[in-house]
This record gives C-alpha cells, structure tokens and sequence, in this order.
C-alpha cells in the first residue's frame, strides 16, 4: 500500500477529507519501529542518582 492509498482508506475510515489527513502524517505500521535522526534511548542510572541526590539531598 502505497502513502496516497493509505491516506485515503485513512480518510474514509475517519471521515475526514484526503488533505487532513495527509496533513496528519498517517505511515504504514511496521513490524519493528523505525525511528528517523534519533539516538538510541538510553538511561544513565549514575547520572540519574546524582541529579536525585541534588534534588532530595535527604533522602538517601
């Protein structure tokens, strides 16, 4: 299904117009995300503490 044949089954579901919804940016699902110009999430679980203890100095 090509972005022209999904906007418009979109449209139709929704009853909104073909322009709506293109607007809205609908994409096909895929069965892995892909995320475009981003890092990989990651947690620094040190960093995290620090900026804790800063913030409730008491709590530990």
């Amino acid at each position: 299904m090509n972005q022209r044949e999904l906007n418009r089954e979109v449209a139709k579901a929704t009853g909104e117009s073909v322009a709506t919804i293109d607007q809205l940016g609908f994409v096909p699902l895929e069965p892995i995300p892909y995320e475009r110009d981003r890092e990989p999430l990651v947690v620094d679980w040190e960093e995290l503490e620090r900026e804790r203890m800063m913030l409730y100095p008491c709590a530990s």
